[in-house]
């Protein structure tokens, strides 16, 4: 058995696809979990508490943002919060699910969209805070990831998805001056998450459903590889070893050699509804981490405690073999989670995790 690693190393470990002392693990929590968790132990940082390894460092969101109303014709809802793209979420009335409102559902021409005011990531404010807190939780010996973020899905988040799927048919110009500007955006974040010396970008779009892609692989080779092809190579100029992590809920196996090919090296969540995690590991494994795994459609809200440490030990046997496994939910945990789940999931990562 190899020695008792930090859970830096652990994570680094695992996902270079080596054996490291035991299977790292962590989970999101949705706000109902959370305070399920507070309540259930008396502690506010689950992070802490059980042990997972990863902790995140992103850039500072604006005090301000730009005046998106003249976008909005028919007026914003009250209670409304928006991103800096403008894209805005309205307040539902089912836990913490929101709707969406998105500025360019109108909008059809370039001129439009050198009009509108996108966001900036370059000033230094933004970012000048990187380099000090990687080296602090370095220095707790923690794995770090450098958020990056989405571009299909920022994309698609300022337009409605018919509506840019409907402009990278009929009007490319205008989708790709999005992609473009959205993909410069992630290029950059990329790149000074590489400097400041996180260990990880943390990116992905989802473009897989239930069993195929929301698009063809054609499609999704024309217009999104090159785009996080770009956004790799900017982390890569900086550090070369920098590893990088694709997420994409449901089924994408029509991709993964894509994802590979540009420089991909961990895939997330794997699905297991949709996907058989095992041979993947089978097929990839060689070239590909995995981190997630545990069904949250499934395992999580409706197996019991005892089918919890089934799925877990099964996944170390498999998936695990060798390292390039992390174990985790396939999703944050929602409220139909029992608290008894989430403390199998932690207590069989433990049990059957060592190698």
């Amino acid at each position: 058995m190899p020695a008792e690693m930090s859970p830096r190393e652990r994570v680094m470990t695992a996902m270079r696809r080596e054996q490291p002392d035991r299977v790292p693990k962590e989970a999101g929590f949705t706000p109902a979990i959370r305070e399920m968790f507070e309540r259930e132990t008396g502690a506010t940082n689950e992070r802490d508490y059980f042990g997972m390894e990863r902790r995140s460092v992103g850039f500072r969101r604006p005090e301000k943002l730009p005046d998106f109303s003249p976008w909005y014709p028919e007026g914003i809802p009250e209670g409304t919060t928006l991103n800096e793209y403008g894209t805005g979420r309205v307040p539902g009335d089912f836990y913490h699910f929101t709707k969406r409102i998105y500025p360019l559902t109108r909008a059809q021409t370039i001129e439009e969209l050198e009009e509108f005011p996108w966001p900036d990531y370059t000033p230094a404010w933004r970012h000048e805070h990187l380099e000090e807190s990687v080296a602090a939780l370095h220095a707790g010996e923690w794995f770090v990831s450098g958020t990056v973020g989405h571009i299909w899905e920022t994309s698609w988040q300022l337009t409605r998805m018919e509506k840019l799927m409907q402009d990278m048919a009929f009007n490319p110009r205008f989708a790709g001056y999005i992609f473009d500007r959205v993909t410069a955006d992630r290029a950059f974040m990329a790149r000074r998450h590489a400097e400041a010396g996180a260990d990880m970008i943390h990116c992905g779009d989802d473009v897989g459903m239930q069993d195929r892609l929301m698009m063809s692989p054609k499609m999704w080779r024309e217009w999104l590889k090159p785009c996080w092809r770009r956004v790799i190579a900017a982390a890569r100029d900086v550090n070369p070893e920098i590893l990088a992590w694709y997420h994409s809920d449901g089924d994408v196996r029509e991709i993964i050699e894509d994802l590979i090919e540009i420089g991909f090296d961990i895939l997330n969540p794997v699905q297991p509804e949709c996907m058989d995690p095992a041979a993947l590991k089978r097929r990839y494994g060689d070239r590909l981490a995995f981190w997630g795994c545990v069904g949250t459609q499934t395992t999580m809200p409706f197996g019991t405690p005892e089918d919890v440490h089934a799925v877990v030990r099964e996944l170390v046997a498999t998936v695990g073999e060798g390292g390039g496994l992390l174990i985790a939910p396939t999703h944050v945990l929602e409220p139909d989670v029992p608290w008894e789940n989430v403390i199998a999931l932690f207590e069989a990562v433990d049990q059957y995790g060592l190698y």
